[in-house]
């Protein structure tokens, strides 16, 4: 089979790699699509622990596809099948695998991450993954490239959940890239009345106003002053940084108003994670700061199933479209920006 594997920073080779070899209670997916995300460019920028020219990686962790093979003790799938791939999988035995968190399993394993992934012909799915309930089966009109983008939006399902979108919030997002978008079309679809938002690019905001209907850019200088002025001095209810900016993260203290609700979901570059924030803040207006990371099982699904009920179009988030042959241009392109979602497509 032909595949992407990391060897190192800046390593990336495409050949020709065995076909994986599945057990009795396996499955060999056949992928279908498999879409760019930003920690596949850090790895690829930064190398990994654990990958080098004797240990290569197939990364891509945003994988959808059709079952080419299942072991003969495998029960629920079937040849032929059509399947999103949740990455994530837990040991299945400690504290937070039994409350269903298995994404937050200090043991966990994750397809294109210390396992291989979706950028490659096919994928080996262990019986792990598949007693756990990794494999989503999809409906027959649900675009394949569309499913593989379940996985950054349970990222971003995880993060609303704990944060909470209530009926008639008002929601600011500051950073409006992929992930941004993402958060304001759940949070459209969780009921918020008003979604702002900011980004340091004026392109990006109008991209978002024009994919979420209804949303609306906050292009001032001083951000603070521009809510109160939006929101007759009630400021926000619910603030989402989707940027890794420490600034990002001041600001949303500053903007959130009473009983408001902060979710830090953007992670900040190693050097800058220590921020200085005014904490009278949050005991004056009784905030409630967040964070979140990845997504788990359930959450995946949730948004499978909005998906497929046509309450969430994450297909328009696909800005381009690559073959596995092209990924090198493919990468390329995703480190420029200039689009939304990335996707190597093995039709």
């Amino acid at each position: 089979m032909y595949g992407a594997k990391l060897y190192g920073a800046n390593d990336i080779r495409i050949g020709e790699f065995p076909l994986p070899v599945i057990g009795d209670d396996e499955i060999l997916l056949k992928t279908s699509a498999a879409a760019i995300c930003g920690t596949d460019l850090r790895m690829i920028a930064n190398g990994y622990k654990g990958v080098d020219p004797e240990h290569p990686l197939v990364l891509g962790h945003e994988i959808s596809g059709i079952i080419e093979k299942t072991g003969k003790n495998v029960k629920g799938y079937r040849e032929g099948m059509r399947v999103a791939l949740a990455p994530n999988i837990g040991c299945g035995i400690c504290d937070w695998c039994v409350t269903g968190d298995t994404h937050l399993c200090p043991d966990y394993q994750a397809f294109g991450i210390n396992m291989d992934g979706g950028f490659a012909e096919y994928v080996r799915i262990p019986h792990n993954a598949i007693i756990q309930g990794n494999i989503m089966i999809l409906d027959e009109a649900l675009p394949l490239d569309t499913a593989a983008l379940f996985e950054p939006m349970s990222c971003v399902f995880n993060g609303q959940e704990r944060t909470g979108i209530r009926l008639n919030d008002k929601v600011l997002i500051i950073g409006a890239g992929p992930i941004g978008i993402m958060h304001a079309l759940l949070a459209k679809a969780k009921g918020a009345a008003e979604i702002y938002i900011r980004d340091i690019s004026r392109e990006r905001m109008e991209q978002c106003t024009r994919l979420v209907e209804g949303s609306l850019p906050i292009d001032a200088e001083n951000l603070e002053e521009a809510v109160k002025d939006l929101t007759r001095g009630r400021l926000m209810d619910v603030c989402i940084t989707a940027c890794p900016a420490p600034a990002a993260q001041i600001d949303a203290l500053k903007v959130t108003g009473m009983n408001g609700r902060i979710l830090f979901f953007g992670g900040l570059p190693a050097g800058k994670e220590e921020v200085t924030i005014n904490t009278n803040l949050i005991h004056y207006r009784q905030l409630s700061i967040h964070g979140s990371t990845r997504g788990n099982v359930r959450q995946y699904r949730e948004v499978a199933k909005m998906v497929m009920a046509g309450n969430l179009d994450l297909g328009k988030l696909i800005s381009r479209r690559f073959p596995l042959a092209g990924f090198i241009e493919a990468v390329a392109y995703a480190k420029k920006a200039e689009g939304l979602k990335t996707v190597i497509s093995f039709a």
